[in-house]
């Protein structure tokens, strides 16, 4: 409970900085009394740390409070309602769009709230603590076969949590979705001068409660409610995956072989794009043993063991059928760990920031990414778009990403305290997001709108005429959070 001789509000009509250190000093000693003394941090370094995201975007924060439980949660919740201070939930702060960065208020870490509570084979879910990393959860799984099929790039430190609130998506995303598809029910403290416990959906299958209010939470970015649970839908892990890689001259020969796979009842659980700069580049830097040079496709077929050289041998044909330059294949997951098949792939982020580094010396870095999503048969049109405002702004553009499901992610490095740089990148999204929506697509499909997106979402309504929903998105937010203490200034 929160200590009733404790005075806060006193010290709030004055903007004295005298004042003002008062006023933190006791919401620190209020938070200190509901989590305990080592649960709240105010050590400067330690604040700079929890106030800074994946892509180099910081804030500013008053402490870092690491509750335990969910009661710790609605207490928290409780005295921030009542004196009006902001809270920014965060779980490992990889999202790549500003959605943790903290302004002026507590931010809330998950760290101490990592349990995995059930395992459920036969029903088919877990029951998890927000602050469970995936790769954790199915290392876990893995024990019984089964695993969480959601797994974006970050998933060796990325939360639950974090996962549910951007909407995460990943390398299985063609075949498994996002966690819109993997949530079964949440159990969330919303921000009312209750904290109030909410628990929403059921750890079945099927169910059908009014409004999908899980659906909801899901993707909204820690703007509405607080996840304390999530009952989480789980599947038999597959038997065996086929990986081949192959390198083509053009993003459309590319895409080529993206189309015949479909035409012919394929449903590869990966299939993953990096254009020929990546390769280039990535082959200088990281250790590659690949020969193959230019645009690079990497598939992933789940098939039996037994079947694996027929499914290699289809993919391979697929892709000389489609004017492959190169390619290889591995007949499981071990040995294309071995061959190391995907390890370009995977260098596509950590890539983007060394260059960043080594072009920018001791300034201040910035990878901005970006997490559009059209129809598959308009991606070569998407690449040609991000390379042409590359050159038109002078940006070297890396582009990689979910190409089954039609999710790029093309990258530049910038430097912030360079005016003129900043601007260009800015006016560079802008005519992405613009000529994207024009082809049928999305501004986001993974990462979510933060901070960073919230005038391309403007942009994608008004282009399709839909204003009026974001006027409903502010209706709802204020509904969950009449005070608008929870990660305000975020998506909408």
């Amino acid at each position: 409970m929160i200590p009733d001789n404790i005075q806060i509000n006193q010290y709030k009509i004055s903007n004295s900085s005298y004042f003002r250190v008062i006023f933190v000093k006791n919401i620190v000693k209020a938070l200190k009394k509901i989590v305990g003394k080592n649960n709240v941090l105010t050590d400067e370094l330690i604040l700079a740390l929890y106030s800074k995201n994946a892509i180099g975007s910081s804030g500013k924060a008053l402490c870092v409070v690491f509750p335990e439980n969910s009661t710790h949660i609605s207490e928290i919740v409780r005295l921030c309602y009542k004196e009006n201070i902001k809270i920014y939930p965060q779980g490992s702060a990889t999202e790549l769009s500003g959605s943790s960065t903290p302004h002026d208020g507590i931010v809330m870490s998950f760290s101490k709230m990592n349990k995995i509570e059930e395992i459920n084979i036969v029903d088919g879910y877990v029951c998890v603590q927000p602050g469970v990393r995936i790769h954790e959860l199915n290392d876990v799984l893995s024990e019984y076969g089964y695993m969480f099929p959601v797994d974006p790039a970050s998933g060796k430190s990325a939360t639950i949590g974090g996962a549910i609130n951007t909407g995460a998506g990943g390398l299985r995303g063609a075949r498994y979705g996002t966690m819109t598809d993997w949530v079964l029910g949440l159990e969330v403290v919303i921000p009312d001068e209750n904290g109030t416990l909410l628990k929403l959906g059921n750890n079945t299958l099927k169910c059908r409660q009014g409004y999908d209010l899980v659906r909801l939470i899901v993707g909204s970015e820690g703007t509405l409610a607080i996840v304390t649970r999530a009952f989480l839908k789980i599947t038999p892990a597959p038997e065996n995956i086929v990986v081949v890689t192959s390198f083509f001259n053009s993003p459309e020969d590319a895409m080529k072989a993206i189309g015949e796979i479909k035409k012919r009842r394929m449903l590869p659980a990966m299939m993953e794009f990096i254009d020929e700069d990546v390769v280039r580049m990535g082959k200088e830097i990281i250790d590659v043993k690949t020969e193959g040079e230019g645009h690079m496709l990497i598939v992933g077929q789940e098939c039996p063991p037994e079947l694996a050289e027929k499914c290699a041998e289809k993919l391979v044909n697929i892709m000389k059928g489609a004017d492959a330059t190169y390619i290889d294949f591995a007949l499981s997951e071990s040995e294309a760990e071995n061959k190391g098949l995907i390890n370009l792939r995977r260098a596509f982020y950590p890539l983007a920031i060394n260059l960043g580094s080594k072009e920018f010396g001791e300034s201040i870095t910035l990878v901005l990414i970006e997490d559009f999503v059209v129809p598959v048969s308009k991606l070569p049109e998407a690449v040609r778009i991000v390379k042409e405002a590359g050159k038109k702004y002078g940006f070297m553009v890396l582009t990689g990403g979910h190409v089954g499901d039609g999710n790029l992610h093309p990258m530049i490095w910038t430097d912030v305290e360079n005016k003129e740089m900043m601007e260009k990148a800015e006016k560079f999204y802008l005519e992405i997001m613009e000529r994207i929506i024009e082809i049928g697509g999305s501004i986001s499909a993974e990462h979510g709108i933060g901070e960073m997106k919230r005038e391309g979402l403007k942009l994608e309504l008004r282009k399709r005429g839909s204003e009026k929903a974001l006027d409903i998105m502010k209706q709802i937010k204020e509904v969950w959070d009449p005070k608008s203490i929870l990660n305000p200034n975020k998506v909408v």
